[in-house]
This record gives C-alpha cells, structure tokens and sequence, in this order.
C-alpha cells in the first residue's frame, strides 16, 4: 500500500509540464456526478482555453445509443485536492453534438437568467446551506447509528463534540479544507440536528458561480466520502420519523437590498416568491413534501409565510437585516438534493426579472 501511495502522490511538475484536468458533469437523473480526465500539454486557468470532449451519453441516461455522443463545454476550472500540483477540475454543461443545450443541461438556462441585464445590475449574492447525511456503505444506515437501531433522541448531536454526538467528522474536515485548496469559497460546516447529518455552506457566490461551487463541492465530497467507504445521501428525508430532513437554505440578496432602505426591496421580493410559490416548490428537489411537513424547523409544503428569525417559515428575515433596514434573506424551501443552477436562478428571475404588476414580462 505504501507503493502506491506513493505513486498516487507523485508531483508530476518534476518530470513534465503536462497536467491532468478532470471533466465534470452532471448524469441523466439530475443529481449523480460523472468525471473522467484527459492529458493536456500544460497549465490552464481559462476555461474558454480548454478544450471540448465528448462522453457516451446513452450510458448516463442522457442521449439514445444510436446517437449517443454528447459534448462537454468547461464553464469552470478549480485546482485539484486530490491529485494536487497543476492539475484541475473542470465544471462542464452538456451539448449536443449540433450545439444545443441536452434537456438535462440546467446551467444553460441558469446562466441565461443571470446574463440578463436587469440581473447583471443587481449582482445577486448566494449563500447556500448544503445539508446531507452520511450512511455506512453495507446498510445505508446513517453513521453512528446501531445496525437495525436507533440513538437517543435529536438534542445533543446539532453542533456536538464527542464520540457519541459526532460522527464522521474527519470526511467533514477533509472536505472543509480540500475545497478551501479547490478554491471553492466554502464559508463554514457544522454538524446537524440529527445524528450522522452534516452541513457546509459556500458563499457569498455571485450568479452562475454559485451553481459552479456547489456542484464542484458536491463532487468533492463524493470522491472522499468514496475513500473513506462510506455514502452520501442528498436525501432530504433520509430516515422516516421524529428525525430532521435535509435541506439547502439559500440565503439571497441583491444590490438594492443591501443598500440603504434595502428591506422594502426585500419585502418586495418575497411578495413575488409568495406568489409562485408553487413553481419554486416544483423545482425545489424531489421528494421535499417528506421534509416540509411543518415540523422540524420547515414550513408545510402548501402554505407560504415568512418571518423575522423564524425558522419555521419559508422564508426568513434575519434580525440583523431587520435592525439594519438592509441586508438578505433566506429561502428555506429547497431540499437537499436540489439543482443549485435551477434554484440560484429562479430566485433572480423571480425577484428581478418577473414583474406581476406589468402587463409585459420577460420570457425565460
């Protein structure tokens, strides 16, 4: 083992200007990761710089075999925590070989909505929450958890220390750093309500970036969570029951909101989330009626409210921004396994772009 070790971390630059760039993309269901890495003759740090590459589509749900290929195009380029030096990872969208965004390709609408001029010139902010949980490989049972059993009750474990009220801390911590090497601008992590359930949060992200940092960060936590043998769930309600779920609270604001008198704009705005509540909530994740019940720290799934400090709201307004007149609020509807591209961006076109109380709208 010692042997290759020491061949996974050899440092290529003594020998060969040539790196490795991992390409990244998103699969067929919308949440699995896929990756695979080319030689390229030396350092990069502009994606437009790089070049396309191709996959076999009809093996990812994504494109039938008798027209299987699809193409990659780079959107974004972060170093490399694992195999380190000049070597990169890549964040791509998926095209057809004629040029056209495939169905699953949600960063190009994404990036549509944030190149809009009104958008441009609110520079949104995000600040995303992810949650998820870690299950033993052989059970998907969440970690610390007796096979077949339960623990004590949720209480203890929110922010614990100790080795009955955290586990799985040293993936958390290798994750936390390899995405600070990454260049991901992950802000914090905690343990969460339940036992086994963690959180890391990136931001502040400004428009298409935000969706690029989440789904690199994801796939980092994949590739470590792989080496330690152990799942990650993105479930947002991995275990039925008096147990929290898992979401991805996104904190927004926009220029105007953060100026002075900015929470009459955000008033505003959440007056316009309110009124397609419905439509965020369809494109919010999966399976999130099993989390927002209305228990455990969630609003119920039919009804949209909001608060100051309410964390059983659907939308939260610090007491910061309120005391300040000025700041940022937190959409708390998204479950965890949420499209951060789809998300990010129906929250700008909502409050900036859509105007109800204009006979003409903007199209998406």
């Amino acid at each position: 083992m010692s042997l290759l070790n020491d061949l996974i971390n050899l440092n290529l630059s003594e020998t060969t200007k040539k790196i490795i760039a991992e390409y990244i993309w998103i699969g067929g269901s919308g949440m699995d990761l896929r990756s695979k890495a080319r030689t390229l003759p030396g350092p990069v740090t502009d994606p437009s710089k790089l070049p396309k590459w191709n996959y076999d589509g009809s093996s990812t749900d994504q494109a039938p075999g008798e027209d299987s290929e699809v193409i990659l195009y780079p959107q974004a380029i972060f170093k490399d925590p694992f195999r380190k030096g000049n070597n990169i990872l890549v964040m791509c969208d998926a095209y057809t070989p004629a040029g056209e965004p495939i169905p699953t390709n949600k960063r190009f609408n994404a990036a549509k909505i944030f190149s809009h001029p009104d958008v441009v010139a609110e520079e949104p902010w995000y600040g995303i929450e992810q949650e998820y949980t870690l299950l033993q490989k052989d059970t998907k049972w969440p970690v610390g958890w007796p096979v077949g059993g339960f623990p004590g009750p949720q209480g203890p474990y929110y922010c614990g220390v100790g080795a009955d009220k955290s586990f799985g801390r040293d993936i958390v911590d290798s994750h936390y750093k390899a995405c600070l090497y990454a260049g991901v601008n992950i802000s914090g992590i905690n343990g969460e309500v339940m036992p086994g359930q963690w959180e890391f949060q990136v931001g502040p992200s400004v428009g298409i970036s935000a969706g690029d940092q989440i789904w690199i960060a994801r796939y980092i936590l994949e590739r470590i969570t792989e080496i330690a043998g152990v799942v990650l769930s993105f479930d947002p309600k991995p275990i039925p029951g008096d147990w929290n779920g898992a979401g991805a609270h996104t904190n927004y604001s926009t220029k105007s909101m953060r100026n002075d008198g900015g929470i009459d704009v955000i008033k505003k705005a959440i007056e316009k989330l309110g009124l397609r509540h419905k439509e965020h909530i369809a494109a919010y994740g999966e399976g999130n009626e099993r989390r927002l019940t209305g228990r455990h720290e969630t609003a119920d799934i039919n009804t949209f409210s909001w608060g100051v400090a309410n964390r059983g709201a659907s939308i939260r307004v610090g007491r910061d921004t309120e005391k300040a007149g000025k700041g940022y609020f937190e959409d708390r509807r998204p479950a965890s396994n949420m499209d951060p591209y789809v998300v990010t961006s129906m929250i700008a076109e909502t409050t900036i772009i859509w105007k109800p109380w204009e006979a003409t709208n903007w199209n998406m």
